[in-house]
């Protein structure tokens, strides 16, 4: 049976913290414990946010850390041809629908048929879509994008679900109420997710179960915040014929306040910890992992 490979894949749009010193050193300890891989991967397809010198600074962080990785380093942006081509096999299924509504316009939508009773939401509190996308014609469909007008290419959830059937994941870690074991995909808690956008060939949905699979990932580690993300990916693998990985999701590192630690939290930066004096083994200590396995 081939060694087990983990992968830690920050986003370059801001400097590390605590919260992603934890993840990628849990990764490196799950992966030297059962003699697998640690793969690194650089999720910067959002390139109005992503910079070099944040990409430098991952770098940077993980080598104080005392961290290696396996292999050459991973670079979304580098294979965005690809992604195009899974939108193109979805949309092959009838499953990709373009709607053109901004985000703004998606607000006041939601904010008119609030007027009338709760609007449903995802499970990261975001309204799910409601606009009429999907109704458009084909021939208005065409118009519209033959003018420029900007648009984000959406799943059709009904159509999907009914396509694939139920799906469930292996989780060997634990969901925000304690699910682990089989956990039984809920894709439909998200609506008409955004798969693409015009301007972006790629979501982090969709980009996340592609470079999983091509990279042989066995088992994904991260944080309980994408637990339930990950019916939407069970459903794109199947959709795509990818391989599942096994789930371990993690508690999330909090400030003070009780709030998820984010990368404007400078008190919990990496670089300003590390200015600070504290070490390598401070900082194991600090998110909970002790000395080194």
């Amino acid at each position: 049976m081939p060694p087990p490979v983990f992968r830690f894949a920050p986003s370059p749009n801001g400097y590390l913290h605590l919260g992603h010193a934890y993840s990628a050193l849990l990764n490196a300890d799950l992966a030297r414990a059962s003699g697998g891989k640690l793969l690194l991967r650089i999720e910067d397809i959002d390139r109005t946010r992503c910079r070099p010198a944040f990409e430098q600074a991952i770098y940077e962080d993980l080598s104080w850390l005392g961290l290696a990785w396996d292999g050459e380093v991973r670079r979304q942006s580098d294979h965005l041809a690809l992604y195009h081509g899974a939108v193109e096999r979805l949309s092959a299924l009838g499953l990709i629908y373009p709607a053109f509504e901004s985000r703004a316009e998606i607000a006041r939508l939601v904010a008119v048929k609030e007027t009338a009773a709760p609007w449903p939401r995802d499970p990261d509190g975001a309204p799910l879509y409601p606009g009429l996308g999907k109704q458009l014609s084909a021939t208005k469909r065409a118009d519209l994008i033959a003018a420029g007008v900007p648009y984000a290419l959406r799943l059709d959830m009904t159509a999907a679900i009914a396509l694939a059937g139920e799906l469930s994941w292996q989780e060997l870690g634990s969901g925000p109420d304690g699910e682990t074991g089989s956990i039984a995909a809920r894709p439909e808690a998200w609506g008409d997710v955004i798969i693409a956008r015009k301007e972006t060939p790629t979501s982090y949905h969709l980009s996340v179960v592609i470079d999983d699979a091509l990279q042989g990932i066995t088992e994904v580690v991260r944080g309980a915040d994408l637990f339930w993300s990950t019916s939407v990916h069970r459903l794109l693998q199947h959709l795509l014929g990818l391989p599942a990985p096994v789930y371990r999701h993690h508690a999330l590192l909090r400030d003070a306040e009780g709030r998820k630690l984010s990368k404007s939290t400078g008190s919990t930066g990496l670089r300003e910890l590390r200015a600070a004096g504290v070490s390598p083994v401070d900082i194991r200590t600090m998110v909970g992992l002790g000395s080194a396995l």
